[in-house]
């Protein structure tokens, strides 16, 4: 396999590398997708009574991106970013199978097997959004990120359309037949991933290292950008996660519950197309205020009712919630570091995000079952207040540091 190449990528490089990430970034979340309308309900049909742990291999899948995410980065760093993103789709067609075996065989440890590396595949696709900004210029940093981003958009239309066709394609297989689209979305992507052209670091950068991680850490901006990627995301898996299984225990099929995964999606995905242009006009601090505010109009939002559409309309505010959050976090994140510094940089971003999404999803799972929906929404309002201060100091701090 070649590596990528190293000269400067031209603006129509630029956007073609955005294009192809794009429509990377819509496979992978297909995938992803279909994951979460499906994975909890198969892990509650594979279990027993106790169903406390239904939600276990979703909380697998976040420990395996958590896992991988450091590996993922660094190895991208040295063979480049299309064999490294090639890496990542053929472990998502292993783990389509060994999910899809784990339905043929009932067994629910196979399907955490299979969560897990779905997880692995996973943490190569996440840094389909850092591949863009590499190759952008300062300035089309946040479009980029953004652009990529939107291509999420297809996949909140076609992920769980697709689960909903291919739910029963190989019954008594109920869910087997999903498992088969993931490997044929992943299958695709290996293809497509070979398009795209990410400049590598030069001897040079690579010998220099630049700053250590105990300096880059105690940037503001770092902080900030750290907490609003996480607690963004982990908000949004907390609710995410358990929303299925709300849906279930109060009387709802799994076409309504996909059908809000459906609205979430396009929640997390649609703002994609104007996220990169309002951070440019009015500074990506005050956008990630704004998303924190918005997740907690989520939890309100559920805590006012169990209807179809308190579960809808809250779900997709948490998917705009998270948008504003983790693309501000991850355009403020790029301040923060030099290209010689990129790679161990969005590998302590991301390890920290997953370790934190890890966390939040095996917390719903057991919210839900022992302490009830309420107490998992309640739970959301002080992390997001937490990211409000955090950006709102950082703002008050910068300008200080303009006025000296």
């Amino acid at each position: 396999m070649s590596q990528d190449v190293t000269a400067t990528v031209p603006p129509v490089g630029v956007r073609r590398n955005v294009g192809i990430l794009a429509i990377s970034q819509a496979l992978f979340m297909c995938i992803t997708t279909m994951a979460i309308a499906t994975t909890p309900l198969a892990g509650h049909a594979l279990l027993g009574v106790d169903k406390t742990f239904a939600t276990l291999p979703l909380v697998l899948n976040h420990v395996g991106i958590m896992l991988m995410t450091v590996p993922a980065s660094l190895l991208m760093g040295r063979i480049g970013r299309r064999a490294g993103f090639t890496i990542g789709s053929l472990i998502a067609i292993l783990s389509g199978a060994i999910s899809l075996y784990a339905i043929y065989t009932k067994s629910f440890e196979l399907l955490c097997v299979g969560a897990l590396l779905t997880g692995f595949s996973s943490a190569f696709a996440w840094y389909y959004r850092f591949a863009a900004a590499d190759a952008a210029d300062e300035a089309y940093r946040p479009k980029a990120i953004a652009l990529v981003m939107a291509g999420g958009l297809i996949a909140g239309i076609i992920g769980p359309q697709t689960a909903k066709w291919s739910l029963h394609w190989l019954d008594p297989m109920v869910f087997a037949g999903v498992y088969v689209m993931t490997m044929i979305f992943a299958a695709i992507a290996v293809v497509v991933v070979q398009g795209i052209r990410i400049p590598t670091l030069t001897k040079a950068e690579r010998a220099d290292g630049g700053k250590p991680m105990s300096e880059i850490i105690r940037q503001p901006a770092y902080i900030v950008a750290l907490s609003s990627s996480m607690f963004g995301y982990g908000v949004m898996t907390l609710v995410m996660s358990a929303t299925p299984l709300a849906m279930l225990a109060c009387g709802f099929q799994f076409n309504d519950s996909a059908t809000v995964i459906q609205g979430h999606v396009i929640g997390m995905f649609l703002p994609s197309f104007f996220t990169g242009h309002l951070i440019a006009r009015f500074g990506v601090l005050r956008i990630i205020s704004a998303g924190a505010l918005i997740q907690m109009g989520c939890a309100v939002v559920n805590l006012a009712g169990i209807d179809f559409m308190n579960f809808f309309i809250a779900n997709v505010l948490v998917g705009i919630g998270w948008n504003f959050t983790y693309i501000g976090g991850s355009t403020l994140l790029t301040t923060t570091y030099r290209p010689a510094e990129r790679a161990k940089v969005q590998a302590s971003h991301d390890f920290c995000v997953y370790a934190t999404t890890a966390t939040a999803a095996g917390l719903s799972g057991v919210l839900q079952a022992r302490a009830g929906w309420d107490i998992v929404n309640i739970a959301a309002l002080p992390l997001m207040g937490l990211v409000m201060i955090s950006a709102l100091a950082l703002s008050r701090y910068q300008a200080r540091q303009a006025a000296t």
